[in-house]
Formats: C-alpha cells, structure tokens, sequence
C-alpha cells in the first residue's frame, strides 16, 4: 500500500483506501455536491483528454474502444466515449451488460446513442483491432476476482497489441491494496480520481495521472483528511511514488 505520491510540482497527496473513497462520495452527493451527474461528466471528460494525449499528433484517425461495466466507473467511461465520439473518432463502445447499467450510466449511454460511435456486443469484439483500449469496467468497486462478460473484456483487451488506458484503478486492482484476485487489466496509464488509492501500484497502473471532480475543499474536511489542491492551473496531473 502507498501512504502518498507527489505531483510534478511536489505537492505532497494523500493517497485514501476505497472506503475512504465512498465516503468522500457520499459526502459529495449527499450533503456538499457535486451531484453524481457532474462528477461522472468531469471525469468522462478528463478521460477523453488523456485519451486524445496519448494518442498524439494522429488522435483524429484512431480507432478507440471503451469497454464500460454497469457502475459509475462504466458511466465515466461511457462519457469518455461521448466525446470522443463528438470530435468525430472511431469510437466503439462495449458494455458488460447493458440492461443492468444504474441511472446516472443508463443516461450517459441514451447520449452517447445519438453521437457517431458505434456500440457492440462483448462477443463481438475478437473482430476489431484499436489504437487505444480504454478500460472503465470496474473501478474501485472489485470485490472478487473478475467473471462473465468483465473477465472475457479484460482478456480480450490484455491480448491486444495496443496501448491500454485505465479510469481509476485498473480493472481487477483492489484499490486499497494493490492485489489481484484473477485476471486483471495491464494497463499503460491509469487516469485516477479525486484522491489517489493506496492500491495504485506502479506496476498495475503504468504511468499515473490525477484528475480534478470538482469536489470541494469541505469534503476533504468532513472526512479529516489534510488536503492541498494540487491542480492550480491544471485539470489533470501526473503523479509519483513518495
């Protein structure tokens, strides 16, 4: 477990366990806001950016799928997709069960259904070949180790000879601890959100980025954890092991 990682400027962040996190969540939702809507909408958004920074000089030519589960990290990812869809990418999204997405989920795919991408079935994703896999099936929700449509996605994607981008914690990574309980996605850069995880190892997360929700400072404050906003001028930063 890592206690802390530092930002390119060296501001010093507390890394919080996953229970830390769904409080910071609730707290959020419940009590401060954001409201769930614009915390997946700023962390769809920052996903896409990291996507189209990794890609390069060529984004607008690539070919991206997002693989989504049914959670708020799916609905993250679902997001992602929307747009990059509306900047006219190839966009394919694929979900692991699309009749069991939750409602903030549910409304980032009816928008994403009237933009240019495209979205399929798991089993049909052996016939694509993606410049970029943008991986949102889990998150900090693993409890087990991954099965049914989330672990054939996880293995179709870790076969690929192609790079790999996570929201929040790869998919199969216990958050708090670092482990895998099965198979788990091998990613090249992780996009965490809010606070990073104490489980975010680097060699499960590839090279670490933290991405601003728009959460306020009171948040922090109600679960006693000593905070310095480390964006400053920035939405998205990279972040180093202590």
């Amino acid at each position: 477990m890592i206690k802390y990682f530092n930002t390119e400027n060296e501001i010093r962040i507390k890394a919080i366990t996953t229970k830390q996190m769904i409080e910071v969540d609730r707290i959020a939702t419940e009590e401060t806001g954001p409201n769930l809507f614009q915390m997946m909408e700023n962390a769809g958004r920052n996903l896409a950016l990291s996507a189209i920074d990794m890609l390069g000089n060529n984004w607008q030519n690539a070919n991206i799928v997002v693989l989504s589960g049914t959670g708020g990290n799916g609905g993250g990812g679902i997001c992602c997709a929307r747009h990059l869809a509306n900047r006219n990418l190839n966009v394919t999204l694929c979900i692991t069960d699309k009749n069991k997405l939750g409602e903030v989920s549910f409304y980032q795919r009816k928008i994403f259904n009237v933009t240019p991408g495209i979205e399929i079935e798991p089993e049909d994703l052996e016939k694509l070949k993606p410049d970029l896999i943008i991986d949102a099936i889990i998150g900090y929700s693993l409890k087990s180790a991954p099965r049914g449509n989330a672990l054939k996605m996880i293995n179709w994607a870790n076969k690929q000879n192609t790079k790999i981008l996570s929201l929040d914690v790869p998919s199969g990574v216990d958050s708090t601890s670092g482990k895998t309980y099965g198979a788990f996605i091998k990613a090249n850069r992780t996009l965490t959100l809010a606070l990073p995880k104490t489980g975010l190892l680097p060699e499960h997360t590839g090279k670490l980025f933290l991405a601003d929700l728009g959460i306020p400072e009171m948040v922090y404050k109600k679960l006693g954890v000593k905070h310095v906003n480390p964006f400053q001028k920035k939405y998205i930063v990279e972040l180093f092991v202590v």
